[in-house]
């Protein structure tokens, strides 16, 4: 264990360089076991896999690991052609090419290099996992193939060394074929198996090739220079040209357009940009320029964050995975148990071909017995899961809440922008007959538009879009919990609750009842009253997102409890809650009392999904089964949540939640693939069928065999990308 301490720590205190071009630079780790960290590519001493860079690069071709053993694929094959053809041709059609003796000579000159050259990295993998006391794929294929080799070798050279009745026809048997073909199948499994893996981190080389390269940085003296963009520093300004892809995360100075953040967020609408707005980088640009002023710059952005993110879940093992770990741990020792039973059963009960049957049954054995496929069956289908994840705007902070997210019976969210926009909006003005809309909203504007609140926020916008003129108020006043009052060019003017008018002696009878619909439809409604006499009712309101309807819908469709917070009154989240056709409210909630209410849904042995966006949020969505944390809200947020929403939009979560169960079907499809495969294929490979057919199956059937299973294995996880979510 203190090695893999080590290497977190590690990684944790050398900021990860995104480089490109391959090599020593990159940090590369094992599907299979994380903890397994290295400089550079090279294999991993427990599973005998190929590593793969802890961050993928953009250019796909520099996979070192591929090139390598294609190339020992192309020799052992040109190689093995002809064994193969002398072989075949003397068993099935008895022609001899050259006399047995010749052919055993030619076979031991063309198989040697084939073993020793392309199945070197076999040898030295297998050779790594006995050491490491950790016995995998390799060790069986390694022995199998040497064993093979190896006998054949000493009954060339000494053939004396056998009895008489162990020979086959006169001739000592030999099974260089078998060796070599064996070597060139497993090494096509190989290069298959690494080319589909290549595929699993194709969503993070998508990621990768939307960051920009380059930014346009407008310097002091209003230049413009185009650089690359780590020589962007922090409060830089950038500009962005219309259809170019906006480089920095950053707050637009000035300019208008319209941005597709679909790349980063999975929302297909672009989003309005004015000044004050935040940008990110990745995102393509409509018909406006936009200046911005950089605020995150190389790993710190959202892009970075995101392929930082999905590659650490990627490689995150999920429970479901123990499993097929304690059957590797045991498994190979019991097949090395039971190619060796197969040899002496053969050599006791069929004395004249016994031998030799016996070594080709143990050699079958060992290699149809590769518990590969069992190790790839998880790691693939997460990794390609994770990846898909990603492109919906779905980020999953590893494999443990994708598993547990199928799980799931109730879903607790929080009103405020996770339901609702979380910025009020002005949606109703009702106005006394003796005055004038325009000029009413003018003075409810310029008496707010000093004041923090969120209310007033949402009235002076509403007033700036209808282009009035705002002016300043004197002799301003806020009353904690009533309203504010203020004199706007010598009108006094009072705008606030029943108490504030109460106060003033202003009665409010003839607008009650509009007041009294604007809290049932969830707003908060506020009476204006200019020199003391009642003028108009102000209605604002946190719109609810148009996602969150059909959201919610599909999810009671699921099955799934919805309990909502609010740290509202009770009246405005019950509205919305009707409106919404939600089960449960806890209304007036205190932000420290989110993480009690879970607890307490927990404790009644609910599975509990938490949904927020605020710093406010953490605790409860770290105290969930499973945190979701709204993309559009904070990092901390993103921090404590297993799975992050891109665009904050509830109907992602449907997604992620269709993701989990399509994931987690996934991996038991794999898993009992392999598992069948392995228990049809052993006692197969021993000899099983040979007294019903009189056949035994060929170690070379075995090695595409077993070759084939990681193939479809991962072939399953890879379905995964096209799989229809939403």
């Amino acid at each position: 264990m203190s090695q893999c301490h080590a290497h977190h720590h590690h990684h944790d205190s050398h900021p990860q360089q995104v480089v490109s071009g391959v090599g020593a630079t990159t940090e590369y780790t094992c599907p299979m076991h994380p903890e397994v960290r290295q400089m550079g590519p090279g294999s991993c001493p427990k599973c005998g896999m190929a590593l793969e860079p802890v961050i993928p690069t953009e250019e796909t071709h520099g996979d070192p690991e591929l090139i390598d053993f294609t190339r020992r694929f192309w020799i052992g094959l040109l190689l093995t052609v002809p064994i193969f053809v002398t072989e075949m041709s003397a068993h099935l059609f008895h022609i001899h090419l050259v006399t047995p003796q010749q052919s055993q000579w030619l076979q031991l000159i063309l198989a040697t290099p084939v073993v020793l050259y392309s199945g070197w990295p076999f040898f030295e993998r297998g050779w790594k996992s006995i050491k490491a006391r950790s016995l995998n794929m390799f060790t069986l294929i390694a022995m199998g193939t040497g064993v093979a080799y190896l006998t054949s070798l000493a009954f060339v050279i000494w053939p004396q060394i056998l009895p008489e009745s162990f020979l086959v026809n006169g001739m000592v048997p030999i099974y260089f074929e078998a060796a070599s073909v064996i070597i060139v199948l497993v090494l096509v499994g190989q290069i298959m198996e690494l080319k589909a893996r290549q595929k699993t981190s194709g969503a993070i080389r998508e990621l990768l090739a939307l960051s920009p390269k380059t930014a346009r940085r407008v310097t002091a003296h209003g230049h413009e220079e185009e650089i690359s963009i780590d020589a962007i520093l922090v409060n830089d300004l950038v500009r962005v040209l219309p259809g170019e892809k906006v480089s920095v995360d950053g707050t637009v100075v000035e300019g208008h357009s319209f941005v597709n953040e679909a790349l980063v967020t999975g929302e297909s609408m672009p989003v309005e940009k004015s000044p004050g707005d935040h940008t990110v980088s990745g995102s393509m640009n409509g018909k406006g320029t936009l200046m911005v002023r950089a605020k995150k710059v190389g790993r710190d952005t959202l892009l970075a964050q995101i392929v930082e993110m999905v590659s650490q879940a990627q490689r995150s093992q999920a429970p479901i995975q123990r499993l097929a770990d304690r059957v590797s741990a045991w498994f190979v020792p019991t097949v090395m148990l039971t190619a060796m039973l197969a040899f002496l059963g053969w050599w006791f009960f069929a004395p004249t071909e016994g031998f030799s049957h016996g070594i080709l049954s143990a050699i079958s054995v060992l290699i149809i017995a590769c518990p590969c496929a069992l190790g790839l069956a998880t790691p693939m289908s997460i990794m390609v899961a994770v990846g898909r994840g990603a492109q919906l705007g779905v980020l999953i902070k590893n494999a443990t809440a994708l598993e547990r997210l199928e799980k799931i019976d109730t879903l607790v969210v929080d009103k405020t922008g996770t339901i609702t926009e979380g910025k009020p909006k002005l949606t109703d003005l009702v106005v006394l007959p003796h005055r004038q809309q325009p000029d009413m909203l003018r003075l409810a504007a310029s008496l707010e538009l000093g004041s923090e609140h969120p209310l007033g926020q949402a009235i002076v916008q509403a007033a700036r879009e209808a282009q009035l003129e705002i002016s300043n108020a004197t002799d301003f006043q806020a009353e904690t919990g009533m309203g504010v009052s203020g004199h706007i060019n010598h009108q006094h003017v009072l705008l606030g609750n029943e108490r504030l008018m109460a106060q003033n002696g202003i009665d409010t009878s003839p607008l009650a009842k509009e007041a009294e619909q604007s809290r049932l439809s969830g707003g908060t409604a506020m009476f204006l009253a200019v020199d003391g006499d009642l003028s108009a009712l102000v209605s604002v309101k946190d719109p609810i997102k148009n996602s969150s309807q059909s959201a919610i819908q599909a999810l009671r469709q699921a099955n799934i409890r919805i309990v909502m917070l609010s740290g509202d009154n009770q009246t405005t989240a019950q509205a919305v809650a009707r409106q919404l056709g939600i089960d449960e409210v806890h209304a007036d909630v205190l932000p420290r009392d989110k993480k009690h209410i879970i607890e307490t849904i927990k404790a009644k042995g609910a599975v509990v999904a938490m949904a927020g966006d605020g710093v406010n949020d953490a605790p409860a969505l770290a105290t969930a089964d499973v945190g979701v944390a709204m993309g559009t809200g904070t990092d901390v947020a993103m921090e404590s949540a297993g799975i992050t929403l891109l665009n904050g939009d509830l109907q992602h979560l449907v997604t992620a939640l269709n993701l989990s169960k399509e994931t987690m079907k996934n991996i038991r499809q794999n898993l009992v693939l392999a598992f069948l495969y392995n228990a049809a294929g052993v006692p197969i490979a021993a000899g099983a069928l040979f007294a019903f057919t009189g056949m035994l199956l060929s170690p070379m059937i075995a090695a595409l065999a077993m070759s084939l299973s990681s193939v479809s294995v991962v072939g399953n996880a890879l379905r995964l990308r096209m799989q229809k979510l939403t």
